[in-house]
């Protein structure tokens, strides 16, 4: 089946899911998914800005934390706030474009696995998160596995889908000058970018929606071609 097709097949799902009763119950780990996506965003921009990484908190609420510290600036740490922002479409779209043809998806799911392993050792502090990635990496295994090379692919597709449209689902949230984590009020990552540089939060919320959208699009136009 063509990259394209498996695409709109899966926007489609997420999309159909989204709109049923109980469809986001049922994408709950598909939300958790982009909720870590989130989170090891701001935490691997804090690690390539010189700062340091120190634990990935999952909760049962759907909500996460990133903890890291060090002093990088204000340009960084308004950076390592936008990397959350932007962290499930870029993640989304790296997994569209590495699974462009069906005969590498279930190698792609196997890493995508194996890349939530090694994050759980080394960053995940919580009971909960490291359950969760835990049991996540094990289903990606087995279906890397056992899937036939189309079933495995629209699964990739469907995970890429639910990250890349995962920020409409935020545009509250990037709009908002706090948000709840683990049942604490924190300042918004818009927020913590507004402190760091000038103008408003909801001026920083808005670059960061069209810059979602924009790279969202662009990855798609590629995997067209």
């Amino acid at each position: 089946m063509h990259p394209r097709t498996l695409l709109i097949l899966s926007t489609a799902a997420t999309v159909l899911v989204w709109q049923l009763p109980y469809g986001r119950q049922m994408l709950y780990p598909l939300t958790l998914l982009a909720t870590y996506a989130h989170e090891m965003g701001h935490g691997l921009t804090a690690l390539l800005l010189g700062a340091q990484f120190d634990q990935l908190l999952l909760h049962a609420d759907g909500s996460g934390m990133a903890v890291w510290h060090g002093n990088p600036g204000r340009i960084a740490t308004a950076l390592i706030a936008a990397g959350g922002l932007v962290g499930p479409t870029v993640a989304g779209i790296t997994l569209l474009l590495l699974s462009r043809s069906p005969r590498f998806a279930r190698a792609v799911l196997g890493t995508l696995a194996l890349l939530l392993t090694v994050s759980m050792v080394l960053w995940s502090r919580n009971s909960f998160g490291a359950v969760f990635l835990m049991a996540l990496a094990a289903t990606l295994a087995l279906a890397a596995r056992v899937l036939p090379d189309t079933a495995a692919a629209f699964l990739l597709h469907l995970i890429a889908a639910t990250l890349c449209l995962s920020w409409f689902t935020d545009l509250d949230y990037m709009f908002s000058a706090q948000a709840v984590v683990g049942g604490v009020a924190h300042p918004s990552d818009s927020a913590v970018i507004a402190n760091a540089l000038w103008l408003p939060y909801w001026f920083w919320g808005g670059v960061v929606a069209v810059f979602s959208l924009a790279v969202a699009a662009l990855g798609i136009a590629t995997l067209r071609r």
